[in-house]
């Protein structure tokens, strides 16, 4: 769970960093920023949800 938070604390980072870099006169696009952390929230989700299923299941197989 500590690997999931601090994954997310530093795409947190750097999607703030790509919108202010690609921002132009404004001081961040939010479009960008927030579009960027989505997926990098989706793609974490999606990699914690396989490895807990993954646990799961080699611990139900032992006897």
């Amino acid at each position: 769970m500590k690997r999931f938070v601090v994954s997310l604390m530093v795409f947190l980072v750097l999607s703030f960093g790509v919108g202010m870099a690609v921002s132009g006169p404004d001081f961040i696009d939010w479009g960008v920023a927030v579009g960027l952390f989505a997926i990098a929230v989706a793609g974490e989700s999606f990699r914690f949800w396989l490895s807990r299923s993954r646990a799961k299941k080699q611990d139900s197989s032992g006897v």
